[in-house]
């Protein structure tokens, strides 16, 4: 793609890299097939190509998103299938986070949608302020049925309608808390390892039971857990908002204290079992490249950053003697994992491996609709989204459905009967662990 962007304008880091992006794309289109909006809207601006030249003349002409580009990038999901499709090899996610914070800074939205979006940035990344909202939000849920439905995709979905859809995504009960930071759970038996497990945001209120089962399945096979002490919210939630200042806050004082941490004790890995979390982690090192003081450690960082299962699959599983039975198992990927960090087969060999009868799900690579705060501010396009992965789901018949993100947990939970539990659960019920709960 020809761009015309002037030399003063290549000066900034960040239109360089627009610059280089845009002309790595050949217009082919490919992308546009496995865009979740353009599969369900039909309308090329909401396919990431008609996104890209939104972009590309908002960058070039330097002037104030209008509303219409607002409209569409915000109702694209960041699930990354576009990069997975795209043959010449043109990084969107750079692109459109670019994007996102360009309107942060230079759109004026409507007061409510301010609002609304302040008090996501500030309640989610804040376990204990996000508990309170849920035990809020678990009182307001006899009130959610008074208030309006859509009957279709709206393209600007009212105040009324998003208070609705969190109401419908609050539990009917939380969980106790889980461990606290600054704790080690040291390896039964010999040490081969030594870890930092990220404790999250919304799950460690919504489901501290996934990280429990990752430490219990670590520990027992010789890996000692640190839950860093100091640690924040990965940034990921106001990073996708285009809040970049917080976001790089976040990402540099979790760098500060895991590198403390590596110094203390040594770590072999930083794991994630969110996968969202881990997709922005493992940038960290292109986010903060132009940081004279955390380029260097935020690629460390980056470089040490792992998925769950990827971990897992240098170490040799003992399975238990115990008995789970053919286990049907739909394999939901998360769009994080799969299209943002190319994880796709490890985790159904891991639960395989384990004994499960692992079933592929149809049109895995769309997306159930999650996506961070997605189903918040775009509900009726993520209701159509988990709906159609819950029909998809359905085919395969499953006893169980495994994921490896909340969000997507949460999702899809919301449209099904069917158990949905973390892919470390499984594994840790396999290996001796407990059979997994939904509390």
């Amino acid at each position: 793609m020809k761009t015309e962007f002037s030399l003063a304008q290549l000066a900034d880091p960040d239109i360089a890299e627009a610059d280089k992006i845009l002309r790595a794309c050949v217009h082919c289109g490919f992308c546009t097939a496995t865009c979740p909006t353009y599969v369900l809207l039909g309308d090329e601006l909401d396919s990431p190509r008609g996104r890209i030249y939104l972009i590309k003349e908002m960058l070039e002409k330097n002037r104030p998103p209008t509303q219409e580009v607002v409209k569409h990038i915000d109702r694209c999901l960041s699930c990354l299938a576009c990069m997975t499709t795209c043959p010449s090899g043109v990084n969107y996610m750079h692109l459109v986070d670019q994007a996102r914070a360009r309107i942060e800074r230079d759109y004026t939205r409507p007061l409510a949608e301010r609002a609304l979006r302040a008090v996501l940035a500030w309640v989610l990344p804040r376990p204990g302020l996000f508990r309170a909202s849920m035990i809020l939000a678990r009182l307001g849920r006899p009130l959610a049925a008074l208030l309006p439905a859509s009957k279709a995709a709206s393209p600007s979905p009212t105040l009324l309608r998003r208070i609705k859809a969190m109401l419908a995504l609050a539990p009917s009960r939380l969980p106790a808390s889980g461990p606290s930071g600054g704790t080690t759970f040291p390896p039964l038996g010999a040490r081969r390892g030594r870890v930092a497990l990220l404790q999250g945001c919304a799950q460690q209120v919504l489901a501290p039971r996934i990280n429990q089962a990752a430490i219990n399945l670590l520990t027992r096979h010789g890996i000692e857990v640190v839950l860093v002490r100091d640690e924040q919210c990965c940034g990921a939630l106001t990073h996708h908002l285009g809040r970049d200042g917080d976001a790089l806050a976040r990402a540099r004082a979790n760098i500060t204290v895991w590198l403390e941490e590596a110094g203390r004790g040594g770590l072999d890995a930083i794991l994630v079992t969110t996968s969202g979390c881990g997709t922005v982690i493992k940038d960290y090192g292109f986010m903060l490249r132009e940081d004279r003081d955390f380029a260097s450690p935020a690629a460390r960082i980056s470089a040490l950053a792992k998925d769950i299962t990827e971990y897992l699959g240098g170490i040799d599983l003992r399975p238990s003697q115990q008995q789970h039975g053919d286990i049907v198992v739909a394999y939901h990927s998360a769009c994080s994992l799969q299209h943002g960090q190319k994880i796709t087969q490890l985790p159904k060999e891991l639960l395989s491996k384990s004994g499960f009868v692992v079933k592929d799900v149809p049109e895995s690579h769309l997306c159930c609709g999650s996506a961070g705060t997605y189903n918040i501010l775009q509900p009726d396009i993520a209701s159509r989204l988990r709906d159609r992965k819950v029909a998809n789901i359905a085919i395969v018949k499953p006893d169980m459905i495994a994921a490896g993100n909340i969000g997507c947990m949460v999702q899809i939970a919301g449209g099904t009967s069917v158990p949905v539990v973390h892919t470390i659960e499984l594994l840790d019920w396999a290996t001796g662990g407990a059979k997994p709960g939904l509390s």
